[in-house]
């Protein structure tokens, strides 16, 4: 057993090594393009599945910020992480494990419903803290999936802003899988149009910072519609092994 994990460790490490300049260089072309800053795009690594060795590589290679899905997978690294990264929460979050994670993250990327950001805002009341979120689209409406409709959410943004220990700070999303990256494209650009729209009306605890949207396959169209935090796991550490998601 030790010896696989030890080969698992290092072909991912290789692969990181391999790939890093690489989606950098990518990531500097999409800027380019359409006339942003690399330095304002955060190139998050997702790191689910990934052992902490190999994280705390890529946080030593250069990556500032990493982002996990799973709060037990997470609960299981943080005290061996380097402790120079940014932690994200990226991942569905159940609000009977809110508890498990306040402490340990400076935002909360998925939060999907009103009900979760109150026990966000709940819990750092009690600690007298306040925890960056992002709230989730469920921008292709898919029923498999968890996040605010498009039409929902000026409304909901309303009841969540009125939480004192939270803090809105944009719009995060998965869009539905598409074959060509280049079909993403539509669903980024609704994204971008919602977080563009809801910054000019909203204005008290709402501030439209980032849009987190684009993973490893379609990061590139999403800086071009818009988005300035990617999260990057496959083209980084290479393929999971979901054998071991609990």
């Amino acid at each position: 057993m030790t010896e696989n994990l030890s080969t698992e460790i290092l072909e991912k490490k290789e692969w990181f090594d391999r790939n890093f300049e690489d989606i950098n260089q990518r990531i500097a072309k999409a800027c380019e393009k359409v006339g942003k800053r690399t330095e304002d795009i955060i190139m998050l690594a997702a790191t689910k599945t990934v052992p902490v060795e190999v994280i705390n590589h890529a946080i030593k290679s250069g990556v500032n910020y990493i982002g996990e899905n799973r709060v037990q997978e997470f609960l299981s690294k943080k005290r061996d992480l380097l402790p120079s990264v940014h932690r994200h929460f990226i991942g569905h979050l159940q609000t009977n494990k809110v508890k498990d994670i306040i402490d340990e993250v400076e935002m909360i990327q998925s939060v999907h419903s009103v009900k979760l950001a109150t026990e966000i805002n709940r819990l750092c009341g009690l600690k007298g803290k306040t925890m960056d979120i992002l709230l989730e689209v469920n921008i292709g409406k898919e029923e498999s999936k968890s996040g605010f409709l498009p039409e929902e959410l000026a409304e909901n943004i309303s009841e969540i802003a009125k939480l004192p220990y939270v803090k809105i700070k944009g719009l995060m999303s998965i869009p539905p899988i598409c074959e060509n990256a280049e079909n993403s494209r539509q669903y980024f650009e609704k994204l971008h149009k919602l977080f563009i729209d809801i910054g000019a009306k909203i204005k008290d605890n709402v501030s439209m910072v980032y849009l987190s949207m684009g993973m490893s396959g379609d990061f590139v169209e999403a800086i071009e519609c818009g988005a300035n935090i990617v999260r990057i796991g496959t083209s980084l550490f290479g393929q999971r092994d979901y054998s071991k998601i609990k």
